[in-house]
């Protein structure tokens, strides 16, 4: 931007061919209003106009969406850690889970290994006999087991 494109004199803007200073002139239709003041005041600074210049005007319009986009960012971020707490949550439940379950089988493991101790106490007391009566309970509960499957 050259010194002279900036050069408020009073000769007439049409004659020295400067496009910014035919741009300043008043429109043709009466009004009195300037509207090309933000683009003067951003030429030539701020000079009390009241106008914005067009860098000031881009600044802003920037600054907005950058906040814009940092208000979608925090919104993003909000759903974002509510997902994880309900995630942690979720993984906290299943862990008691499994380990309500770990202790269950657990459970179940000491019931088997003493009815099994307890049956064989009882095979060596009983002989044949009650081996017969095992083989034949364990057969119908097989077939039983099928019956409800099929």
């Amino acid at each position: 931007m050259k010194q002279s494109s900036r050069n408020h004199s009073k000769t007439n803007p049409q004659q020295n061919g400067d496009p910014f200073n035919q741009m300043r002139q008043r429109p043709k239709n009466g009004r009195n209003d300037d509207m090309y003041g933000n683009l003067e005041s951003g030429r030539n600074g701020n000079r009390g106009g009241g106008g914005m210049s067009s860098h000031d005007a881009n600044a802003n319009i920037m600054e907005q969406q950058n906040n814009d986009r940092i208000s979608e960012l925090s919104d993003q971020v909000a759903r974002l850690k509510g997902l994880t707490i309900d995630i942690g949550n979720e993984v906290r439940e299943q862990n008691s889970l499994l380990d309500n379950m770990g202790d269950g089988f657990s459970n179940v493991g000491d019931m088997l290994t003493g009815s099994l101790g307890r049956m064989g106490v009882m095979l060596e007391r009983g002989g044949a006999k009650h081996m017969c009566y095992l083989v034949a309970f364990v057969v119908f509960v097989m077939v039983f087991l099928y019956w409800l499957v099929r």
